[in-house]
């Protein structure tokens, strides 16, 4: 008998076996590509390090300081432990359990009796039982403990991609406030300049008090800015700390002196869309979800069925302790015990349609991610593009507009004009100026959420873990 159970045992499984879900994407990026985008395979290096491409060695220190130290990391490193911690615990269910007994009692009996009034008894032994898995459901449940181990795994690369994406996006904010703030306050020194020359004007008598005055809001409209900028500044420099692992405040003397935006190289290969969708860890993530609700099916299913069991103790008894140790009784038991559930008032069926439904839920979250993550790609596709395009007007601009400043103010120096057009030009240098330096700052931070949105920046990290893992398991520092 048992070697017919031991041989049922590795029967396939009850419950449906997973199979991952053929998903049909397109062949090539809806959005034309602009800009430097090229389709062309991706270097996996490149998009290991994807930061590096930006060229910034203080981007490149904040990345690994980020690694080290963030706390939705090491959270998600926790789950990993928890997920590795759960498998264990599933797979135990193949192997049989051996309990230690031991316990010592005593009974009255009325005096009516023939029997003494107090009897003392003590035992002790070990009961042992294992369970044959025949219909699989010990197996299912190490399947989806597997798959959400594997799960965790993609959880804790989808932290690097998003944490990664968001330091260097902010550390963008904050070189893109100190140009604008720099901008700002060189207009301020022309701007205090004019009205220099206004104030000198009007009390030569070659001016008028409105020119002055005008030249005096322009100036402290402009000065209005720069707390507003500064406190933009001091928030992307906060959330940059905090994104490290550190107090608000601990990273300001390290990013205090201006540097510039960094600057996007000139071509990037974007790849394809089947190629994005294998390295994204949302959508790698919700795969495994998907698997590991399946076999959860198979968990509930194996319910229905019969358990069969094989069960033992072994023990000494005795009416006194010393007895236990020198003349104790003997006993044994053996044998097979089989469990089928009769009735459960339809429990168990409920429960293989709860299963059910939240595997058909997975299975559209899976889908919807990768919707999602096709929607994410191409809208950024379109930003980073046109957004250069925007900047290069911007440009043309703004070089414009210091030329007409310098025509305006030296005319109006000359008196051949009034304040008015020097007002107008400065106003519109300013402007200019400012959304220029926005328009570079929103040109590297699309980029780096392009390589975010195709999944990049997991890999080298996740590589170090791993080695750091298997160290751990040589040198004995990991159970």
């Amino acid at each position: 008998m048992l070697v017919a159970l031991v041989a049922l045992a590795g029967c396939a499984s009850v419950g449906p076996d997973y199979v991952k879900p053929d998903t049909q994407v397109s062949a090539a990026w809806h959005t034309p590509l602009g800009g430097g985008l090229a389709p062309t395979v991706m270097n996996p290096e490149v998009l290991a390090a994807w930061w590096t491409t930006l060229k910034d060695p203080e981007l490149s220190g904040l990345i690994e300081q980020a690694a080290a130290g963030n706390l939705d990391l090491k959270k998600a490193k926790a789950r990993i432990r928890q997920a590795r911690a759960s498998r264990g615990v599933s797979a135990a269910g193949y192997f049989p359990t051996l309990d230690a007994t031991g316990d010592a009692g005593r009974s009255y009996s009325s005096e009516r009796t023939s029997a003494d009034k107090i009897n003392d008894l003590y035992n002790a032994g070990f009961d042992s039982g294992w369970e044959i898995d025949i219909f699989g459901g010990v197996r299912r449940s190490v399947e989806a403990a597997s798959a959400d181990l594997q799960a965790a795994e993609e959880d804790l690369r989808d932290v690097l991609v998003s944490l990664f994406g968001e330091v260097a996006v902010n550390y963008i904010e904050v070189r893109t406030y100190q140009a604008r703030i720099s901008k700002a306050e060189g207009n301020i020194a022309k701007q205090q300049e004019t009205y220099q020359v206004a104030l000198w004007r009007q009390q030569a008598g070659l001016g008028d008090e409105l020119a002055v005055q005008e030249a005096r809001y322009n100036l402290e409209s402009t000065r209005a800015q720069l707390p507003v900028l500064r406190s933009g500044l001091e928030e992307s420099l906060n959330r940059i700390a905090v994104l490290l692992g550190e107090q608000p405040g601990s990273i300001h003397k390290q990013l205090e002196s201006q540097a510039a935006i960094p600057v996007p190289p000139p071509d990037v290969a974007v790849g394809v869309p089947a190629e994005m969708l294998r390295r994204r860890p949302d959508v790698r993530r919700t795969e495994r979800e998907l698997a590991a609700q399946t076999a959860r099916v198979g968990v509930a299913t194996a319910e229905l069925y019969p358990k069969f069991t094989l069960i033992g103790s072994i023990g000494i008894e005795a009416l006194s302790l010393d007895n236990l140790v020198s003349t104790p009784v003997r006993m044994y038991s053996f044998g097979p015990r089989i469990s089928w559930p009769i009735f459960r008032g339809g429990a168990i069926r409920a429960n293989i349609e709860v299963q059910s439904a939240l595997q058909e839920q997975a299975l559209i979250a899976y889908e919807k991610t990768i919707l999602d993550a096709m929607e994410e790609v191409e809208n950024v596709l379109t930003a980073y593009a046109k957004e250069q395009k925007k900047r290069d007007s911007l440009r043309i601009a703004e070089e414009a507009a210091r030329t007409a400043v310098e025509i305006a103010v030296g005319k109006y120096e000359a008196g051949l004009i009034d304040f008015l057009a020097v007002l107008v030009a400065q106003r519109s240098l300013l402007s200019f100026q400012d959304q220029l330096a926005q328009s570079d700052g929103a040109v590297a931070t699309n980029l780096v959420k392009l390589y975010k949105s195709l999944g990049g920046g997991w890999e080298s990290m996740a590589a170090e873990e791993e080695k750091k893992e298997v160290k751990g398991k040589k040198d004995g520092t990991e159970d």
